[in-house]
């Protein structure tokens, strides 16, 4: 069938059951946006491109699918940039479109035109830039494969103006080869033998779970193995949900702001499963003595992250839902004389779970951040997804929200994106209709992308936004009351900024909490209110993020301050 190139690419989208595309129109790519109108394709119009990147990247966190975003050429293209790193370093599957300059302009320092390729090719799986219209549909069905599949990541296609105009006798191909890409998905079974028998020797180990978990959608099998092997279970931040927080053989969070038990198990253990992990130096503390007792299997889709920060006893190549089975099958065998040789080691990592437990002292006056998490982990039973931007509160959920579904927190793990959390929410709202979307984020990152409320507004996405204002930026500030003498440079955000007003003024319902008896009237409030929400919720500006483990110390030299007085 003749059609454009613009025709070309919807008729692409759907071929590959997009159901939704987030962008930003402009001048590179009106032929494409003119086809989406006759086409009545669903398209989520956002504020900025940066929104339109992280919401579709929310999106593809939420469902599972490739996320999909438009920009036009130039600034609209630049813009995606720290949306793109952003799922590149979590490994979020992502398809960019951007619009470039027409092919005779391209490299002459045209209008509106930027080197998208060149710009995103370290941040990038892969990318193309198309200059032919026959080019485009083989380059379309790569994209997607490559986004989606083996390690996920985003994948950019820029698009010069002139191909949206031409035409071609259109044929979408049914497969992809491609020369020297050949995920591996099952690896070699005679390496998990070899895992069978460290198992049998080990006396303190530990099964430390991350990401690949949430993106393989294995959290059904991890749970059979955790419960045949009988070991305790520590995770990343990105590996939360995973395992149901309440299970009993899960410590916590390990790392930076880990709990205790989770930091020490690391320490003392003897064998360490590490599932879908990159080992980040948040997780790690001190490098050269993150577990150093432990032989370390690192079990990953993505031979690149084995032995890049933390060297292995034995690697287990292959996709986690082809590993975590053909390993709970061995250990069926010996499931019961494993429960009872780790015995005396549940005990003891009990016994840390009871000893220094998350905690905090309660005020009678201030807003406690942690009850604002516990009290919204309550109220929506620990089944919200709970999208949070990047800073204090984002360690707060991560320690205090009950999480007991995969893909039910969305996070900027590695790149660590302040502004990512509203779009990404609103991204997640779109995907997930029927769900309770919960974003938490500080005042500082609010304020990067707050103009996305007008897009909540417009759509109507029933996100409640929880600010935790404490009129500063909160985990730089705490650094610098820590390790800089109390030197607030440039941290302090005035308090000038009325949030209840400028929800109103873009269309959304805008709440208050100032005193601790406020909290869970307006909590309970605001989730049952239709449509957006925001809370402005004043905590103390001094509060900091406990237990911390300093840069450069180890796991078990953790910071408790006045909690563990």
């Amino acid at each position: 069938m003749e059609m454009t190139g613009a025709e070309a690419i919807i008729e692409s989208l759907k071929n590959e059951k997009v159901d939704v595309v987030f962008g930003y129109p402009g001048g590179a790519v009106l032929t494409l946006y003119d086809a989406l109108y006759k086409a009545d394709f669903n398209h989520i119009l956002t504020k900025h491109e940066q929104g339109a990147v992280h919401a579709a990247d929310g999106y593809a966190r939420a469902t599972g699918k490739v996320g999909v975003v438009i920009a036009t050429s130039g600034p609209g293209a630049t813009n995606l940039v720290t949306g793109i790193a952003t799922a590149y370093m979590d490994s979020i599957p992502l398809v960019a479109i951007t619009g470039q300059v027409a092919v005779p302009l391209i490299g002459r320092d045209s209008f509106q035109e930027a080197d998208i390729r060149g710009i995103t090719t370290p941040i990038t799986k892969h990318n193309y830039l198309v200059k032919k219209i026959e080019d485009l549909p083989g380059v379309l069905k790569e994209a997607f494969y490559i986004a989606r599949t083996g390690r996920p990541g985003p994948v950019v296609v820029d698009i010069a103006k002139d191909v949206f105009v031409a035409t071609l006798d259109y044929q979408y191909p049914k497969e992809v080869k491609l020369r020297g890409y050949h995920p591996l998905y099952e690896g070699d079974s005679e390496t998990i033998d070899k895992v069978f028998e460290e198992l049998k020797l080990a006396h303190t180990p530990l099964i430390f779970v991350g990401g690949g978990v949430n993106l393989s959608n294995s959290s059904a099998e991890l749970k059979s193995l955790i419960e045949q092997t009988g070991f305790p279970v520590i995770s990343t931040l990105m590996g939360l949900g995973c395992i149901p927080f309440d299970h009993p053989q899960f410590l916590g969070m390990v790392g930076m702001h880990g709990s205790y038990a989770a930091n020490m198990a690391t320490t003392e253990c003897d064998l360490m499963l590490g599932i879908g992990v990159r080992f980040d130096d948040r997780v790690t503390g001190l490098l050269s003595e993150f577990a150093p007792k432990a032989k370390i299997i690192h079990f990953d889709i993505d031979p690149a992250e084995i032995n890049k920060n933390v060297l292995a006893h034995l690697r287990v190549l292959g996709d986690i839902k082809w590993s975590i089975p053909a390993l709970s099958q061995r250990v069926k065998e010996i499931s019961d004389e494993l429960r009872e040789q780790v015995c005396p080691w549940t005990e003891k990592v009990s016994f840390w779970q009871r000893e220094k437990p998350l905690t905090y002292k309660p005020d009678t006056d201030l807003v406690m951040p942690q009850a604002v998490v516990e009290k919204v982990s309550q109220l929506t039973q620990g089944d919200a997804v709970i999208v949070t931007d990047v800073g204090q509160h984002q360690m707060w959920a991560a320690q205090y929200y009950g999480f007991k579904n995969p893909r039910s927190l969305l996070t900027s793990g590695g790149l660590g994106t302040m502004g990512y959390g509203l779009p990404a929410a609103l991204g997640a709202q779109c995907g997930l209709p029927d769900r309770t979307v919960v974003l938490f984020v500080g005042d500082g990152g609010f304020m990067m992308n707050c103009q996305e409320l007008a897009m909540a507004a417009d759509y109507n996405f029933p996100v409640k936004v929880l600010i935790f204002n404490n009129q500063s930026l909160g985990m730089v500030a705490q650094w610098q009351r820590m390790f800089y003498g109390g030197r607030y440079s440039h941290t302090s955000l005035k308090g000038h900024t009325d949030f209840v007003k400028l929800a109103e003024a873009m269309g959304v319902t805008g709440l208050r909490v100032t005193k601790p008896e406020e909290l869970g009237i307006v909590l309970e409030e605001a989730l049952a209110t239709p449509g957006p929400v925001v809370v402005d919720i004043r905590i103390p500006e001094t509060m900091d993020v406990l237990p911390m483990v300093p840069s450069g110390a180890r796991l078990d030299q953790m910071i408790f301050g006045e909690v563990d007085a």
